[in-house]
């Protein structure tokens, strides 16, 4: 199936009339983020695919790494299809853009980066993925892009406003000629990060000596500040059965993981007790009153 601005890679036969669409900016954010909600849900035989909107060209590769790779982009897509085959997805796309890096660096001036985008064709691409796709659950970062990163919080807000016009036939009409009926997807979550599991690895790092505000690969991720902040957990997915397969796929994240891989830094029992399940926050159709958490992202 050909998607208008976005370059497909077909894993698997769709099988499924219930579909997931994750949409993030990153090889890795879809493992490093939901990865053991995904594993689930296609174990469960839906379908599952995830919209990336760059190839992950910014960032600090080991030279290692790179042989029999043109590019650092080359090299992180074959990690991201590594690590979607074993999480099971159905499909891989790629949104055509390129990695911003943090703020205030050289890439953000790229003309091909995220952050440089057309708002209303990056919404489009989205768009069209939907409409090609037909989703009735959409997953996709906060507003504070988990930890602030400008791509984070530019897919989305692209992906919200997406989730709003796809199903509108007005909106891109040029999608319609083409084939691409209007879809209006059932739910949008955003990934959420319970305060008290944040406020544990911070203290867990501490204690190991290591810098909670200069954490991750390129040590660009303060989990001391996001503990600070605020964001409302409605769901709560178990995904303690493929805890194991999540971290074997972010392990296929060599250049951003490190051999060790995502979860090398915490002591084993913590990481079994804390990272059993994962969080989000239902954006639509929005939660009311003092409902308890929801348990199964279709409900």
């Amino acid at each position: 199936m050909d998607i208008p601005g976005v370059q497909s890679s077909w894993l698997k036969p769709a099988a499924s009339s219930k579909v997931l669409l994750a949409v993030f900016a990153h090889p890795d954010d879809e493992t490093f983020g939901p990865g053991g909600t995904l594993a689930r849900y296609a174990a469960d035989g839906v379908d599952v695919h995830y919209a990336c909107a760059t190839r992950g060209e910014v960032g600090t590769v080991d030279a290692a790494l790179m042989q029999g790779h043109a590019t650092v982009g080359d090299l992180r897509w074959a990690e991201l299809e590594a690590a979607v085959r074993l999480l099971g997805l159905t499909g891989v796309h790629w949104l055509g853009y390129r990695d911003s890096g943090m703020p205030g660096s050289e890439d953000n001036r790229h003309a091909d980066a995220l952050v440089q985008a057309d708002h209303p064709v990056l919404v489009g691409r989205v768009v069209a993925v939907i409409r090609a796709l037909r989703p009735q659950v959409i997953v996709t970062f906060d507003p504070c892009g988990g930890y602030g990163h400008p791509d984070h919080v530019s897919i989305h807000y692209a992906t919200k406003r997406a989730f709003a016009l796809a199903g509108d036939a007005s909106q891109y009409p040029e999608q319609v000629a083409q084939g691409l009926e209007p879809f209006a997807p059932q739910k949008l979550y955003y990934t959420a990060f319970p305060k008290g599991f944040l406020k544990v690895a911070v203290t867990v790092l501490r204690l190991l000596g290591r810098d909670p505000a200069k954490f991750g690969r390129n040590q660009d991720i303060n989990l001391a500040e996001i503990a600070t902040w605020e964001q409302q957990v409605t769901t709560r997915i178990d995904m303690s059965r493929y805890l194991d397969l999540k971290q074997k796929a972010g392990e296929c994240h060599k250049s951003q993981s490190g051999p060790s891989g995502m979860f090398g830094w915490m002591p084993s029992p913590i990481r079994r007790r804390v990272l059993g399940a994962e969080t989000f926050t239902r954006a639509e159709p929005p939660i009311t009153g003092h409902a308890k958490l929801e348990t199964d992202l279709f409900a």
